[in-house]
């Protein structure tokens, strides 16, 4: 469970799972239950086109860096910078604090609205970034390599090696199903991922409201 340092007035839920073992989908089922989401990558891609941002990304990595609408060009930004750490440390030093004030600011305002049950936190490096700890339960989706491997290919173009090299930049699957408080299994189908969502959360919220 994460250790926050304060419970916030609703539950924070943080989802962990490897690459297309469908944590979004499954955030969208916490969503129709009346969740909130908040998706990182989402966050990320508003922080990427303030125009602060595009202009020192120009700067730093030439015009590559933009479409031709002068948005960020999102998978050569990544292209540059993922085997590369000090590129990657920089990158991460000018997106992540409007990140962080992003999600501060989402989180504060979904504190107050009475029609949310629970915030849901869709982030792929949970662990690795340290914001399971602003969480009050994690949440484990689960599904075996080659259901996750089918997704990829379909959705992102992914073969085995592509997985392997951005599985080796995240924590273990062990390390994250070992620090999980509750396990999805999402390889079956739909409805099937829901009905588990819908028990996970039950328990979530009866055991808020023990405490």
């Amino acid at each position: 469970m994460g250790d926050a340092p304060a419970r916030s007035r609703k539950p924070v839920i943080g989802l962990l799972g490897a690459p297309g073992s469908g944590k979004s989908a499954v955030a969208g089922h916490f969503a129709r239950l009346g969740c909130a989401v908040i998706d990182a990558d989402a966050l990320a891609h508003e922080a990427l086109n303030e125009p602060e941002v595009r202009h020192e990304l120009l700067q730093w990595l030439g015009p590559a860096a933009l479409d031709p609408a002068g948005r960020v060009e999102r998978k050569a930004v990544g292209a540059r910078v993922f085997d590369d750490p000090d590129a990657l440390k920089r990158l991460e030093s000018i997106i992540h604090p409007r990140v962080h004030a992003r999600r501060a600011a989402r989180r504060a305002a979904l504190a107050d609205d009475p029609a949310v049950k629970a915030i849901v936190e869709d982030t792929p490096l949970l662990l690795e970034a340290g914001l399971d700890r602003e969480c009050d339960v994690l949440v484990y989706v689960d599904a075996p390599r080659a259901v996750r491997l089918a997704r990829l290919r379909e959705h992102r173009g992914w073969d085995a090696q592509e997985l392997d090299r951005r599985e080796k930049k995240q924590a273990s699957l062990d390390t994250k199903r070992s620090r999980a408080d509750h396990v999805i299994d999402n390889s079956a189908s739909e409805a099937r991922a829901q009905a588990q969502v819908r028990r996970v959360l039950s328990l979530i919220l009866h055991e808020r409201e023990q405490a």
